[in-house]
């Protein structure tokens, strides 16, 4: 197993702490390899085997256990004596109700709990009420450009750029890296991936019956990372492609494929008037190897994808990410986390000048003294214009 450092460090870092981990995350991710690098690492620090219970609820395995008092009493069997016990449980949203079975160990017994889901109606309000305060999230997203070139065996070795280039059109789902000598076999993992989390993940627990149009929205969303879209936009655009729908279902729609964690929404901040807006905000995909297999490769605006790109590094480093507005100027990412914040320019090459100006614009308008930055795909440029650091973005990433 690759390590993911970042994750396992999160979890040593909260492990006996009164809090359940809940570790989320779109399919395929690495959740179950994470509970499994902990595993390891429990048991390299002297906890025993048999105070460590681990169910993974897409096994056949544990197909029996569907409702809470089935999950209950399985694992109370597994707990003969007195003594601290460790919980890890991959996909527990496969089990009805199984929240008030959590509740009941962490609360009658001395464990530390440990799950995972594909679907955030893991931390639906019902579950928020029920363990109020009693449990920390733990987002897990794709392999870093980091974490790519460590699965690679590169080590950031050799051509950067051309392991960055295969990085952008395959993008960093584990499994990718292992079938990365069989390309041929790409195409039917990326399907099977987009048809569970639409079949499984969108589809059955929200009851859609209209396949077709949650997928073109998905499609859409894919076209148009980066860009700025409302929901009458992606209506009009479906309705003149033949696909009559209503901005109420697009909303609904984009809030299930939220949950299922293949997109992401950052919401507008206007700098001024110092609040969120509404409307028209931006979107994002989970990883671009989906983008690429919803697209087609087609639409392929470089800029953008780099955009993608680095939002998703954003939220992996801890960071609470908006796109800002600075009276008609429009700054890519206002980053913040804890006392920080951080402003982010991604253009693909500000070589030209009237590229370079409006990038520079955008960042020079906005009236404080944070860190500002641009992140170009440029070399030989000047790495600081009057304070704003002008950054590689395979540099970046590599931090």
């Amino acid at each position: 197993m690759k390590n993911r450092d970042l994750y396992l460090t999160k979890l040593i870092q909260f492990k006996d702490k009164p809090l359940i981990k809940v570790i989320t995350g779109i399919r395929r991710c690495g959740k179950s390899t994470l509970l499994s690098l902990f595993e390891a690492h429990l048991k390299k620090s002297g906890v025993e085997a048999r105070r460590i219970i681990r169910m993974n609820f897409e096994s056949f395995e544990f197909d029996g256990i569907t409702d809470y008092k089935a999950l209950h009493s399985h694992i109370r069997s597994r707990m003969p004596t007195t003594e601290k016990y460790y919980i890890l449980l991959d996909e527990v949203q496969q089990v009805s109700a199984w929240e008030k079975a959590i509740n009941a160990f962490s609360v009658d017994a001395d464990t530390d709990i440990y799950i995972t889901g594909s679907n955030a109606f893991l931390l639906s309000s019902e579950l928020s009420t029920l363990l109020s305060g009693r449990y920390v999230e733990i987002p897990m997203l794709p392999l870093s450009f980091r974490e790519y070139l460590d699965f690679t065996g590169q080590n950031q070795k050799g051509d950067l750029l051309s392991f960055f280039n295969a990085y952008l059109e395959l993008g960093g789902l584990p499994t990718v890296v292992a079938l990365m000598d069989v390309p041929e076999t790409l195409p039917a993992f990326f399907s099977g991936i987009c048809n569970t989390v639409l079949m499984k993940d969108v589809m059955e627990r929200n009851r859609v019956r209209d396949a077709a149009l949650l997928e073109s929205v998905l499609k859409f969303i894919a076209a148009n990372i980066g860009s700025i879209v409302s929901t009458k936009k992606i209506s009009d655009y479906l309705t003149s492609s033949g696909r009559k729908t209503s901005s109420e279902t697009i909303d609904s729609y984009l809030k299930m494929l939220e949950s299922a964690f293949i997109i992401y929404r950052a919401r507008r901040y206007d700098l001024k008037g110092k609040a969120f807006l509404k409307t028209l905000e931006k979107f994002y995909i989970v990883d671009m190897g989906i983008r690429n297999h919803l697209t087609g490769l087609r639409n392929t605006d470089y800029g953008h994808i780099l955009e993608n790109i680095v939002y998703l590094e954003l939220l992996r480093r801890g960071y609470d990410v908006a796109v800002g507005k600075v009276g008609a100027l429009e700054v890519d990412f206002i980053a913040t986390r804890l006392k920080e914040k951080l402003y982010v320019q991604v253009s693909a090459s500000i070589m030209d000048e009237h590229t370079r100006k409006r990038e520079l614009q955008s960042l020079q308008a906005i009236p404080d003294n944070y860190p500002k930055m641009i992140l170009t795909m440029d070399k030989v440029i000047p790495n600081d214009y009057e304070g704003i650091k002008i950054i590689h973005v395979i540099d970046f990433l590599s931090e």
